[in-house]
């Protein structure tokens, strides 16, 4: 069971939303699409489900072109951020709603009724009413109408977008449960890079309706093709940094230099960027040569044990997430440090010329 998309793209009053795209999702696979708001992941679900039809392209579920065919002829369940339940309807008879529009029999209902219920460990509340749930139980009963389905395609857009940080957190535990239980093709939309990590599986970053990469999660999270999955693939987004490679040493803004780290020693000498994530970049020194760059603090935001530093790098705007509660005043001048072994090498045109030799333990 595979879906598959050949040159598939979206044009929509002459304006570009899904550029020409080639994926193939495989069976029991969880895939996330990874990207900010209006980089296309919605536009894309909905081509997969067939609740749009694509400008150019053909797309093949189990090799057969269903391009054309209707979202209501396909076995395709849909989840929403804003999710839908009948607020008149118990929660037994909104999981059994679409399987009554099917016309399986009573006994059939009930059977598949129960099992989703206790997949979802709604079971105790089958005879309560969506409005007599908690939030992250009313999406668990769309997630089991979605599933009673027994639809070889779920697609989940940003399902759990509305709900509290601890709702969102169990919810994010159960979800690969799940999909590993059903077996289906399960795709979620995400704008969190940290929440594609923990639902693991595949991931495909997008960036103004183009996917950049696609490959396991890990992976296309620690060699990023390019910059600007990089920069998709990180919260905040990776920081970035001119530099010229001159014999052994690289230069960068104001005449600042270091030696030039092991990942860039046998390039040829020219022009790079290198790339660095928030979490590498330093208040204090740290490895044995650590690079050292003098900043001005722009903004601090405090996330409770850690301090989130916005910093002006001679017009570079970079953002670096340090450990507790600092005590620091905007404008002022900080030095800042990054292990060299932390930096990626994009050439100039933003491809991955060398990943950091620590991006296993990123």
């Amino acid at each position: 069971m595979t879906l598959r998309m050949e040159g598939v793209s979206k044009i929509v009053e002459g304006k570009t939303h899904i550029f020409p795209t080639d994926l193939t999702l495989q069976k029991g696979t969880m895939n996330v699409l990874l990207g900010p708001t209006s980089a296309g992941k919605t536009s894309l679900m909905r081509l997969m489900a067939g609740l749009d039809v694509p400008s150019a392209g053909k797309i093949y579920w189990e090799d057969k072109d269903v391009t054309g065919v209707r979202v209501q002829d396909r076995k395709v369940a849909m989840v929403y951020q804003q999710f839908i339940n009948y607020p008149s309807m118990t929660v037994y008879e909104n999981i059994a709603s679409p399987l009554r529009l099917l016309r399986k029999s009573n006994n059939e209902i009930d059977k598949a009724v129960r099992e989703a219920a206790d997949l979802m460990q709604l079971t105790p509340m089958l005879d309560r009413k969506p409005l007599e749930l908690s939030g992250g139980q009313q999406q668990r009963c769309a997630l089991a109408r979605a599933l009673v389905k027994q639809a070889g395609l779920v697609l989940l857009d940003e399902p759990l977008a509305n709900l509290d940080y601890k709702l969102r957190e169990e919810l994010r535990a159960e979800i690969p449960r799940i999909f590993e239980e059903s077996g289906a093709i399960f795709v979620y939309a995400t704008t969190e890079p940290e929440e594609a990590l923990l639902l693991g599986g595949n991931t495909a970053t997008l960036w103004e309706g183009r996917i950049t990469q696609f490959g396991e999660t890990p992976k296309v999270y620690r060699s990023p093709a390019d910059a600007t999955t990089a920069r998709v693939f990180s919260d905040p987004p990776m920081n970035f940094l001119s530099i010229s490679k001159i014999g052994e040493r690289i230069q960068f803004g104001n005449g600042g230099g270091a030696p030039a780290p092991a990942q860039i020693a046998g390039l040829p000498d020219g022009t790079y960027t290198a790339g660095f994530r928030p979490n590498h970049l330093e208040l204090e020194p740290h490895g044995q040569e650590p690079i050292q760059f003098a900043t001005k603090l722009t903004v601090t935001e405090i996330t409770g044990s850690e301090t989130f530093v916005h910093l002006d790098h001679h017009g570079d705007r970079w953002v670096g997430l340090v450990h507790g509660i600092r005590d620091l005043q905007i404008g002022q001048p900080l030095m800042t440090y990054l292990d060299p072994a932390h930096a990626y090498i994009f050439s100039s045109d933003g491809a991955l010329l060398s990943a950091a030799p620590y991006a296993e333990a990123a």
